[in-house]
């Protein structure tokens, strides 16, 4: 058995930068195109590719703040003019969001749990490349892949969900190491 250690030593150490600590210069069409064919080298049962991208750089990140300005206010009747400023600033936190977006084929032999998940892997085999390529990233959902004025300024269509916003940037500070489960809580064997 061959094992790549430098692989098992990246999944093992990966970890999620803070999107507010992710600085310039901004991610190179070459790095971007990296990271989108590792997204869709996910296992997808059926061949469905069930999921898109929608990419955020340069100025695209204002405006969409805009939109999430909005969609905040819209919902949040006592917002204040920082909290609006905040999400208006959101996406700025980083040179480049990746929205990853779950797209299910509704009655297909493929079951709607596998395409979700599919979509799922999509979002993780991003993470594991930025981290290969010294990125930082950052995987958030949040109230706004949730909120219906942001998914039709997204463009979604029916059987369409937001799986995550992808943050990616330049690391800044080093990754804060955090609890991880104690294996032996979380596996069983099972026995006849």
């Amino acid at each position: 058995m061959t094992i790549s250690n430098e692989t098992i030593n990246l999944l093992l150490t990966r970890r999620s930068a803070k999107a507010l600590t992710m600085v310039g210069p901004d991610i190179t069409p070459e790095e971007i195109d990296l990271l989108l064919r590792a997204g869709a080298r996910v296992p997808d049962h059926g061949k469905l590719a069930p999921w898109r991208f929608v990419l955020f750089q340069g100025e695209a990140r204002a405006q969409f703040g805009e939109v999430l300005r909005k969609a905040y206010e819209a919902h949040e009747d006592r917002a204040n003019d920082d909290q609006l400023d905040f999400e208006a600033h959101r996406f700025l936190r980083a040179p480049l969001v990746i929205a990853v977006i779950s797209h299910v084929t509704p009655e297909h032999k493929v079951p709607e749990w596998e395409q979700l998940l599919s979509a799922g892997a999509v979002c993780q085999n991003m993470l594991v490349a930025a981290t290969a390529m010294g990125l930082a990233s950052q995987w958030l959902t949040e109230w706004y892949a949730y909120d219906e004025m942001v998914w039709q300024a997204l463009g979604l269509r029916s059987h369409e969900r937001v799986a995550g916003f992808l943050y990616f940037g330049r690391p800044s500070v080093p990754n804060d190491e955090r609890p991880r489960p104690v294996l032996a809580d979380i596996t069983t064997e099972w026995k006849a």
